[in-house]
């Protein structure tokens, strides 16, 4: 059984730069996540889809973010051990994508 969070980020930057920063984004979070345990972090991109994995104390996370004109839809899927996070992580997920989009 998973938890799933969706998280809704408006932006006004155009897909094209909505995704070149979400990729500088992850390129940081896989060096963040490769110093605290974080383990068989991959993504890909297929269209204006971000699909990603990772694994963590022995459990798979997975999600996807979806690229749009005006906001970044981000679900993730965390499994029944991780799900006592998910109010934090949304929390915090919302913070940095929105200090990520927020035009400069």
């Amino acid at each position: 059984m998973t938890r799933a969070i969706t998280i809704t980020i408006p932006h006004e930057l155009g897909q094209a730069e909505a995704r070149r920063r979400l990729e500088e984004g992850f390129g940081r979070m896989e060096q963040q996540f490769a110093s605290s345990g974080v383990a068989n972090f991959a993504k890909s991109w297929e269209g204006e889809r971000l699909s990603f994995s990772a694994q963590a104390i022995g459990q798979v996370i997975t999600g996807h973010l979806d690229v749009q004109d005006k906001a970044v839809r981000m679900e993730i899927h965390l499994p029944n051990l991780l799900g006592w996070i998910a109010g934090k992580l949304k929390g915090r997920l919302q913070k940095e994508g929105q200090l990520l989009l927020e035009k400069k």
